[in-house]
């Protein structure tokens, strides 16, 4: 399968690290844990990443963009979760540490994604 242009954005590849890791993380946690706000975290991270692929498959900027805006807020939903684990001590220190870096860096990355999408330019998904 050809790589399509949303998987070499670097903003796509950290949404991906980040899904990976709480993936990594919730899928060691206790049942009720696991079942309630693990799963929530696990949808809304992973849809980060599905709602930039979408938006780039969409054909126009302005869907795009749309998209990539509700990545945006599926990474905020994602933090919400995060703070929720946190303060139901589900996460390690170091857990936290490796996930804020990506945040850290995810969250202005895509906004700089967001405002770098030009008005009515077509998109193409393979290179």
């Amino acid at each position: 399968m050809n790589q399509t242009n949303f998987e070499k954005l670097d903003v796509y590849k950290l949404s991906e690290r980040l899904c990976d890791l709480i993936w990594e993380i919730v899928i060691n946690w206790e049942s009720l844990s696991k079942n309630t706000l693990g799963s929530q975290i696990i949808r809304s991270s992973d849809s980060i990443g599905a709602n930039i692929a979408e938006g780039t498959g969409r054909g126009s900027s302005k869907e795009n963009k749309r998209f990539a805006k509700i990545a945006r807020g599926s990474l905020y939903e994602t933090k919400h979760w995060l703070r929720r684990a946190v303060r139901r001590n589900l996460l390690s220190k170091k857990q936290i540490d490796e996930l804020k870096v990506i945040i850290d860096e995810l969250s202005p990355r895509l906004s700089a994604y967001i405002n770098s999408i030009r008005d009515n330019k077509q998109l193409t998904t393979n290179n």
